[in-house]
Formats: structure tokens, sequence, C-alpha cells
């Protein structure tokens, strides 16, 4: 399994992105996790296809909604890509669409095989780990309902053992809610990462680097 998790996109830590995948090629571009907001919805494609292209990689979107019921045929789709670059947005809502697709089970599998990489920041990385508990302070669950149909899910794809907290000291947090968050898991005792722009979760079969200038705990 190879994953690259960070708070907002490559990080300080393209290298390893880069190592993980080798030659840049074709990447699945999943932006359903901006679903909840259609106006914003094409310039967040944009707005990550632009970079990866200037990297040498050929970004398609691949749009989660448009494979509802239709796992077999997703994964037919997604095993052609050596990549899936998975963007932020509203973490609820981007684990709904994985549910209704049937990419819950068929990222894992292909995972599983070794057959690409995930790529995923914030909401993309935050998806991949065991329980979406907490991140209500941060994202809004009633995005849900009337953009997918069905009710939150609070469970994430459990390939990480802990949570991740993304944006510490970032301007995309004007608030502080996620320093806020991974002050509520610090109080508790909940092991979790707190990741601020700069850093990233690299998984490499069994082995996991945390490329970390803030710890969490």
């Amino acid at each position: 399994m190879r994953l690259f998790l960070s708070s907002y996109r490559f990080g300080a830590h393209y290298d390893r992105l880069a190592a993980l995948v080798g030659e840049p090629g074709r990447v699945a571009l999943i932006p359903n996790a901006c679903d909840a907001w259609p106006d914003a919805w094409a310039g967040a494609v944009t707005s990550d296809a632009v970079p990866l292209r200037k990297l040498g990689y050929a970004p398609e979107t691949v749009d989660l909604r448009e494979f509802v019921g239709a796992p077999a045929e997703l994964e037919r789709t997604l095993a052609g890509f050596p990549m899936v670059w998975v963007r932020g947005g509203n973490t609820f809502v981007l684990r709904a669409q994985f549910a209704r697709s049937g990419a819950d089970l068929v990222l894992p599998a292909l995972l599983a095989k070794d057959a690409l990489v995930y790529a995923g920041y914030s909401a993309g990385a935050c998806l991949l780990t065991p329980d979406l508990h907490g991140l209500e302070t941060v994202d809004d669950p009633a995005e849900v309902a009337p953009v997918c149909g069905i009710e939150p899910r609070w469970d994430g794809l459990g390939l990480v053992d802990r949570p991740i907290v993304p944006h510490i000291d970032s301007p995309t947090d004007p608030t502080g809610d996620c320093g806020a968050l991974a002050e509520s898991y610090r109080a508790r005792g909940v092991a979790h990462w707190a990741l601020t722009d700069d850093d990233a979760i690299v998984v490499d079969g069994d082995r996991t680097e945390v490329l970390i200038s803030r710890s969490g705990s």
C-alpha cells in the first residue's frame, strides 16, 4: 500500500510523492469533497489540475457521482490510473460519495494489490482515518443529506490508525478550528497527527513516515 497524505497538496514534500509514483503519468483527480459547493466545483478541479500538469502529470477528473451504484465500473476505471488524487473540501460529503459509488471498497482493494498510489490532502487525507468524529467542528455534516441523499457516515476507511488534523496554523483556518480539534485530542490523550500545510504522511508498504514540523501526539 502506497499513500501520500497531506494538509495541503504536496506540502513541502513533493519529492516523496514522486518517489512513490515514479514517472509522472495519468492521475485520477477526485474532487467530490467539493460537491456541496457547485459554484466552486469547476474552479476547485482547475486549481488542482494546473499544478499537477506543471509537474508532468495528466490529470483526468473522475466524478464519483457518475458511478453511484456501479462499483465494478469504478474499479475498472480507477485500475487504469497509477495514482488517484483526492482533494480537500468537506470530509463528510467525500465519505458519503465514496459510499454511494463503492469507492470505499474499491480503492482499499486496489491499494492492497499495490495497483496505484493514493494521494490525498485535507479531506482526502482525513477520509482514510478510522473515525470521523471530531471533524464536525471543522466540516459540516449537514451538507451531506441535501447533496448525497443519505445521512452522514462517521466511519473512515481505516487505512491509517489515527485521526489526522490538517491546516494547523494555516491561513486556510483563520478561526483556528483545526488547532482547537488537535488540542482536544491532546487533552483526551487521543493519538493523532496534527499537520501544518508543509507536512505529510507517507505510507510505503509496512512503513509509515511522518514528515512533520509540528508533532501531534
